[in-house]
């Protein structure tokens, strides 16, 4: 599943007329690059959430057909969810395997069939990536320790990349509801591992991190 349902503040004003995750960047959309690591992973199908400009999506993206994928959209109408919400509206779509999240607003070389290998074998509740800190986010969000378990306390960055039990979910009314409060509890129980990523990856969130990464590809 693609999150793609937030409106762009910080974005704007270039998100005053299209999604964040359609802005294009070295000649292709932000999502394009997620859609076509996913292909690659051997994911042959992928939920797109959206709100915010939301009929854009799939006059711009089809039936997924050209990326060798059949993508579904899930409509949170014009107010968005919430990452857990807009999850929890998607479920019918998710099945009952633990299934992939990606942030729809950026961008990485991280190859997401890491993760299907390791959906595979896994007995928690989440796995998450990490990433280090950027300067936007000095304080990171979460910490690993020796057996990969994650820890409640600011060290490294989440990097908006995870693979999640639908069990986590399936309980809870569909609504406005943060994933956040919900991580936090699952680490309470020692039911997320993570990894630490250090490649490349970014968090697009203003017009100038945009530029930046349009520098970076391009040369």
């Amino acid at each position: 599943m693609i999150l793609a349902a937030g409106r762009g503040e910080r974005m704007r004003p270039l998100t005053d007329s299209s999604p964040k995750p359609l802005l294009k960047v070295a000649g292709k959309r932000l999502i394009e690059y997620h859609l076509e690591n996913l292909a690659r992973s051997g994911i042959k199908e992928v939920v797109i959430n959206h709100a915010w400009l939301g009929d854009q999506f799939e006059p711009a993206l089809g039936s997924g057909e050209q990326y060798g994928l059949r993508i579904h959209y899930s409509d949170e109408g014009k107010k968005a969810l919430e990452t857990a919400g807009g999850i929890i509206r998607a479920l019918p779509y998710l099945g009952v395997e633990p299934f992939l999240i990606i942030n729809g607003d950026i961008w990485t070389d991280y190859e997401l069939s890491a993760l299907t290998t390791q959906k595979h074998k896994m007995d928690q509740l989440i796995h998450l990536v990490l990433v280090n800190n950027r300067a936007h986010h000095p304080r990171g969000d979460f910490d690993i320790d020796e057996n990969n378990f994650l820890l409640d306390r600011p060290a490294y960055t989440y990097s908006g990349i995870g693979i999640y039990s639908p069990k986590i979910f399936t309980k809870l009314k569909v609504g406005v509801q943060p994933l956040a409060p919900i991580i936090r509890q699952a680490i309470k129980q020692q039911q997320v591992t993570g990894e630490l990523y250090n490649g490349a990856w970014e968090d697009i969130g203003t017009p100038e991190r945009l530029i930046e990464l349009e520098t970076k590809l391009e040369t």
